[in-house]
């Protein structure tokens, strides 16, 4: 869909004025998208973990349909083949993490493992184990707390699960997404004679990273290819992944800025503002935005939690990565080198590897030589 934004009118607008008003966001309803609007629209953004444009896109839509629903509102059940979806459904996702029920991640989908979780609870409870969210078990959550004090019961059930997977990357499968493509080249800059796309450059980065990766014994899935007709959605990249069973996903970006002196790298993971977040997703960004930095020398922009739809959907850790300013000057230089994409390569490589071992056993950011990856993959080869 076309972005929703200032200046627009008509009835798209006046739903998304209607919807912010039940919010709280808009003084009142109208078919006008003016400076209020925008400004409720980017309040609306931030608080969901969205990318805080202003504009009304397909992300933003979704999100926006998904709140008008309150927790209670409607009786919560699992549908087969279109599950229930809206804010009901996240708020509670996020109450069942909190009392240390395993829904799997807060995505506002109602699918098999929160009807499980409600399930579990209603039969600790004494009530009918049916997998639904109706009036009583509203009931029963409201009169109950915490279940689990201190720790984190996610994490701990997320590190457990890679721990017991080993710390190998052989057989492991990673699923990498070169973004944009297709009729979205993503951020475009000229250059003298040149023109530099962020969808060309990344895609060079995906496909060094996945010959990297499969020398070290990976199975590697690309979201798309060099020059695919149209650009995949995002829904469809995460479905792909889950589809894939893979044991994580790394999205590729550059950024770009109006002010030519924004620079550096930053790594986003899955949250919302209420603090619920995909541990592993977490650990994942900060290893694999520290391997960067100290690999390139990229300015530091840190991790951050986003409620993307990318992010929310994938059952594996999953990042995106934006691996500089296209729109920077420095930043440019960098990244149309093939040396130097070679380094953000090793970096990820690097990442990829330390998300698999213990924490107790995890080594100095920048240690890990990739080549010798390879090499033992090699040497297990010769011996076989």
């Amino acid at each position: 869909m076309r972005p929703i934004r200032p200046g627009d009118r008509g009835p798209a607008v006046t739903e998304i004025r209607a919807v912010l008003t039940g919010l709280d966001l808009l003084a009142a309803p109208g078919d006008e998208f003016d400076a209020a609007t925008e400004r409720a629209v980017r309040a609306f953004q931030q608080s969901r973990g969205l990318s805080a444009d202003g504009r009304v896109g397909a992300e933003t839509w979704r999100a926006l349909d998904a709140a008008r629903w309150r927790l209670g509102a409607r009786t919560l059940y699992h549908a087969v083949p279109d599950p229930l979806i809206g804010e009901d459904v996240r708020s509670l996702q996020e109450r069942l993490l909190e009392m240390g029920y395993d829904v799997g991640g807060a995505d506002a989908v109602y699918g098999v493992r929160t009807s499980r979780a409600v399930a579990q609870f209603q039969r600790e409870v004494g009530l009918k184990p049916d997998g639904s969210c109706g009036p009583y078990t509203m009931g029963a959550l409201r009169r109950l707390g915490r279940k689990v004090v201190g720790g984190r019961p996610q994490w701990l059930r997320e590190s457990d699960a890679i721990r017991q997977s080993g710390p190998t990357l052989v057989g492991r499968t990673v699923v990498i997404d070169p973004g944009h493509g297709g009729t979205d080249p993503g951020v475009v800059v000229p250059d003298g004679t040149l023109r530099w796309t962020e969808a060309d450059l990344v895609h060079d980065l995906a496909s060094r990273l996945e010959g990297r990766l499969a020398a070290a014994g990976v199975r590697v899935q690309l979201t798309r290819g060099p020059a695919p007709r149209t650009c995949l959605p995002d829904i469809d990249r995460a479905e792909l992944a889950n589809s894939l069973g893979a044991d994580a996903f790394i999205s590729l970006h550059t950024d770009g800025h109006v002010n030519p002196a924004a620079d550096g790298v930053a790594t986003y993971h899955y949250g919302t503002d209420n603090g619920v977040t995909s541990a592993t997703g977490e650990r994942l960004a900060g290893l694999v935005q520290r391997e960067i930095v100290a690999r390139t020398g990229l300015r530091d922009c840190r991790t951050h939690a986003k409620a993307w739809d990318l992010l929310r959907l994938t059952r594996m850790p999953a990042v995106r990565v934006e691996v500089g300013y296209l729109t920077s000057p420095q930043d440019r230089a960098r990244l149309v080198d093939p040396r130097f994409r070679d380094r953000i390569v090793e970096a990820l490589v690097a990442a990829v590897q330390r998300m698999f071992f213990p924490v107790e056993r995890d080594v100095p950011t920048g240690s890990i030589d990739v080549s010798a990856l390879r090499a033992v993959v090699a040497a297990g080869a010769v011996r076989d």
